[in-house]
């Protein structure tokens, strides 16, 4: 359920073409460039139970720490996305621009969902200017990993689930 002051959110995805209201997403917290929420998974799935997640909206970028039913970290999961605002007052819209980055623990850094997206702007569902803004954020994200970075968007979400846990 949302709190009072808090934007109501929706995930838009491209591949399979959906709108979905995140209204069990509890907001930890919300600033223009900032929105961190806790979440359970949507549907069942035997790797995933829940996570954290941390939208860098002035970046682009959605990072997720996901962990298991056992409360075991899985990964990092790194969307893609672009920020609207719904049409009505006080939603906002992430769009899943489908290009995605699962960094582990031990560090390994996989790519996925780029032939998806090449796939999606070929048969016209995702337009050239967002596959184009898609890449431009995913190569920003790859020099924030591969130059350290990553540890800092970490962090962020390490302070508010320690902060909220905390309440």
């Amino acid at each position: 359920m949302q709190s009072t002051g808090f934007p109501m959110i929706y995930r838009k995805r491209y591949v399979p073409n959906e709108l979905i209201a995140l209204k069990d997403d509890i907001i930890l917290t919300y600033t223009d460039e900032l929105m961190i929420t806790r979440w359970n998974a949507l549907k069942p799935r035997k790797d995933i139970a829940r996570g954290v997640s941390a939208y860098f909206i002035d970046k682009g970028i959605k990072v997720s720490k996901i962990y298991d039913k056992n409360d075991a970290i899985v990964y990092w999961y790194c969307d893609i996305i672009q920020t609207t605002q719904g049409t009505e007052p006080g939603t906002l819209i992430f769009e899943d621009l489908l290009i995605d980055v699962i960094v582990y623990e031990d560090g390994r850094v996989q790519v996925v969902d780029v032939a998806e997206a090449a796939d999606a702007c070929e048969e016209g569902i995702l337009s050239t200017n967002l596959l184009i803004k898609a890449l431009r954020i995913f190569d920003s994200l790859m020099s924030i990993i591969h130059t350290g970075g990553f540890f800092e968007l970490q962090e962020v979400i390490n302070k508010a689930e320690s902060q909220s846990s905390s309440i």
